[in-house]
């Protein structure tokens, strides 16, 4: 007969914020792009595209032009939430999060896909909300806690 040795917790770290943030951004711009790279197995949009339309448009520059800086919010705030200072990445994080909500709603407005692109949007406000729930929340430090304090803390949790 064997003893069941007792559980040994998992060591269950915490993970900073702007990692979560530059994480949940990620995941955000994979969803994004995927969707757009999947939505070319649908009928008849390669042989718009090689007609030179994309949705109702005419493809030209300043439509391309268009695509790729919507596509670079999201690619850059993975790194804004890195660098950027905690009160500016949390007001940046909050804002750019909450403005991409409607315009991912107005990718479906009108699109016969609904379960495609329903999903899609499904999945992407649920990261989004994320996003500004872990904005919103960003633990503060109390004005009593000096610099040298937090390195001393610091210190401590690496022992």
């Amino acid at each position: 007969m064997t003893t069941r040795q007792p559980a040994i917790p998992l060591d269950d770290q915490l993970i900073s914020v702007r990692a979560k943030l530059a994480a949940a951004w990620t995941s955000f711009m994979f969803l994004y792009a995927y969707v757009d790279i999947i939505a070319f197995y649908k009928p008849g949009v390669v042989d718009d595209i090689l007609n030179g339309k994309v949705f109702e448009f005419t493809i030209s520059q300043s439509l391309l032009t268009t695509f790729i800086a919507l596509m670079a919010i999201p690619i850059f705030m993975i790194v804004l939430s890195v660098i950027l200072p905690a009160r500016a990445n949390r007001t940046t994080n909050l804002i750019v999060a909450s403005v991409q909500i409607p315009y991912a709603a107005f990718n479906v407005v009108g699109e016969s896909w609904t379960l495609f692109y329903g999903l899609g949007l499904a999945l992407e406000v649920i990261l989004l909300a994320y996003i500004v729930r872990c904005a919103w929340t960003w633990p503060r430090t109390s004005s009593s806690v000096t610099s040298l304090d937090r390195e001393a803390v610091g210190a401590q949790r690496q022992r």
